[in-house]
């Protein structure tokens, strides 16, 4: 690096075509929809993003975790341009097309477990969510779906259902799915009194058993969604001991595990899944995503058994499975394959030992933790309490963008930030985005 900034701020944020655009959004779009940077872009490359005024921003946010290989990688622009040439979207429950099988083999290839799977497509996290337990309920032939507190799968309506924070995810859309259940899932950081992380587990396990018996019986449960890594919920980490139980359990009582991998897979966490730390194999596993290189898809891989359970007519989607999505999907993986699942771990070590020590500098940070480069701090009062922040998280994240790095925020206190950089992004443009955290938390000491 010769000196020179990838950050570059012509005028503030939003600039004048900035503030325009804002103008016209708040005519046009709902207020409902919520956006973390006042401005609009021009221009992704990599990790940098350039707004509508000419402001250079270094992104750490990588359009909630769906840019792992960075905004508009060439093998990717250049597979959608050869596609383009042929067709665009014919419609696979009408005419099918190559790049889904394709696909479909490489993800039966290289998600966990060497049980000969299936694969089929939708479009977004939440369909695949909702098919997967489409899927699990015909299998088995029960209704219930068990998820867990904290836990988000999706903003449909059994998504929403399974999703556990109320605001402003939940708050007045009711009423709920039927035959949804939440369990507790260990918070470690806030375990209550000071139990070691074995103890919490075996009391969860321990509780989850006796919801059998207290709410639902095993015998009507058709399947567990988890996410190996809480993502919405503040990147809570389980141990192996506990999500190994959980599999457990399901296998004792034939109760199908299902892995959301829509926000962990594809090399975030040093793993090409999440799953992968854990040791433990889902019957059935949702993706979504970095998954296309920010084209919308999702997936759903199971057990072939179990995913040959509908039949002819009772799964599919219009847009699902796009031929667009297909092919930057393959291309994704193949930058998974050959690199970026390395640098995600060490992108991780650094942030963990800079987070770390800005724990020691900064005492409203509560606590730092991560899985490979999906990494989080939580913002607190004071050590001792333990007390969420949210205020001072949403003035640290707001005061990050206006000073060219783009973070989010997450955690069901809305006091954690988490970091989903792209993964394609050099040493130095992140030593320079962890410099404006740094000095931006510095501010409020």
């Amino acid at each position: 690096m010769d000196g020179k900034s990838f950050i570059q701020l012509k005028t503030s944020i939003p600039g004048t075509k900035g503030k325009e655009l804002l103008e016209r959004r708040e005519k046009s779009v709902p207020r409902g929809i919520s956006n973390t940077a006042p401005t609009f872009i021009e221009q992704g490359k990599g990790v940098i993003v350039t707004d509508v005024d000419g402001n250079q921003l270094i992104d750490f946010a990588g359009a909630i975790g769906t840019l792992n290989v960075g905004h508009c990688p060439p093998t990717v622009i250049e597979a959608l341009k050869k596609q383009l040439d042929h067709y665009i979207h014919p419609g696979f429950p009408v005419i099918m097309y190559e790049p889904y099988v394709h696909l479909a083999e490489k993800l039966n290839q290289i998600t966990p477990g060497t049980h000969e799977k299936k694969t089929f497509f939708l479009n977004s996290g939440a369909e695949a969510v909702e098919n997967a337990v489409k899927v699990a309920r015909k299998y088995t032939g029960r209704p219930g779906v068990i998820s867990f507190e904290r836990g988000f799968h999706g903003r449909t309506l059994l998504s929403m259902s399974l999703t556990s924070k109320v605001k402003p995810y939940k708050y007045e859309f009711g009423p709920f799915a039927p035959d949804t259940y939440k369990m507790r899932f260990p918070y470690y950081y806030r375990a209550p009194f000071q139990v070691s992380s074995d103890e919490l587990d075996q009391e969860i396990l321990r509780q989850l058993e006796e919801f059998f018996l207290s709410e639902v019986p095993a015998e009507q449960v058709a399947a567990m969604i988890m996410e190996p890594v809480q993502g919405e919920g503040g990147f809570i980490i389980p141990s192996k001991n506990f999500v190994q139980g959980v599999k457990q359990i399901c296998e004792k009582h034939d109760i199908l595990f299902i892995a959301d991998e829509i926000q962990t897979g594809f090399g975030r966490t040093g793993k090409m899944f999440a799953m992968e730390h854990f040791e433990v194999v889902p019957d059935l596993i949702t993706m979504s995503k970095s998954l296309g290189a920010g084209l919308p898809i999702s997936a759903v891989t199971g057990r072939a058994e179990i995913m040959d359970a509908p039949n002819p007519g009772e799964l599919g989607s219009t847009f699902g499975g796009s031929p667009l999505g297909c092919v930057a999907a393959v291309e994704v993986i193949k930058m998974m394959e050959n690199e970026l699942i390395a640098r995600a771990q060490v992108i991780g070590e650094r942030l963990q030992t800079r987070f770390q020590q800005m724990q020691q500098q900064f005492s409203f940070i509560g606590d730092v933790r991560g899985l490979g480069a999906m990494c989080a701090m939580e913002i607190v009062k004071d050590h001792d309490s333990k007390e969420p922040d949210k205020d001072l998280t949403a003035t640290l994240v707001r005061e990050c963008v206006e000073q060219g790095l783009i973070i989010l925020s997450a955690g069901l206190f809305g006091n954690v930030i988490r970091i989903l950089v792209p993964l394609v992004i050099s040493d130095e443009q992140l030593e320079e985005g962890l410099s404006v955290m740094e000095s931006v938390f510095a501010d409020h000491v």
